[in-house]
């Protein structure tokens, strides 16, 4: 399902991700075509449309974006989506939640899966599969030792 949705600047800008896609060259085409695809297998429930001028998976809040740009395919799962995978995107350019796929190397199609899946459990269960850590066992908590007792 398809939904029209304007751009930033209130005009309608590409109506659906086809068009999107379309305006870009070939080969930029065919990398765009798998990072959705990919999104798509990964959250099949999610609806697609045009968000900030940007192809947009959506399922209850925005999932995640994905954009050519000139030298990359930015990747956008929001901050807990970079967090989570920090270690495994250490060989990629990021920020606070953006990743910059280069567009001279091979697409991470399985970690893209995984970050739009993590996105989902986040969305839709309000937890996630795997954590910062990455073992599942969640952020390691301290307790904060109050020293010996007065008295004692």
């Amino acid at each position: 399902m398809l939904i029209l949705q304007t751009g930033t600047n209130g005009m309608p800008d590409e109506k659906t991700i086809d068009e999107y896609i379309a305006q870009f060259p070939k080969e930029i085409q065919k990398r765009l075509r798998q990072v959705r695809m990919t999104i798509r297998k990964a959250a099949p429930d999610a609806v697609e449309k045009i968000s900030w001028d940007m192809p947009t998976f959506w399922q209850g809040k925005n999932l995640i974006h994905f954009a050519a740009m000139k030298n990359h395919i930015g990747l956008y799962p929001g901050a807990e989506g970079v967090a989570a995978f920090a270690k495994e995107l250490e060989g990629y350019k990021t920020s606070k939640g953006a990743i910059q796929l280069p567009n001279d190397k091979e697409l991470p199609l399985d970690l893209i899966a995984r970050i739009t899946g993590f996105r989902v459990q986040i969305e839709t269960n309000g937890s996630p599969v795997r954590t910062m850590r990455g073992n599942g066992a969640g952020p390691k908590k301290v307790k904060k030792s109050s020293g010996p007792k007065a008295g004692k």
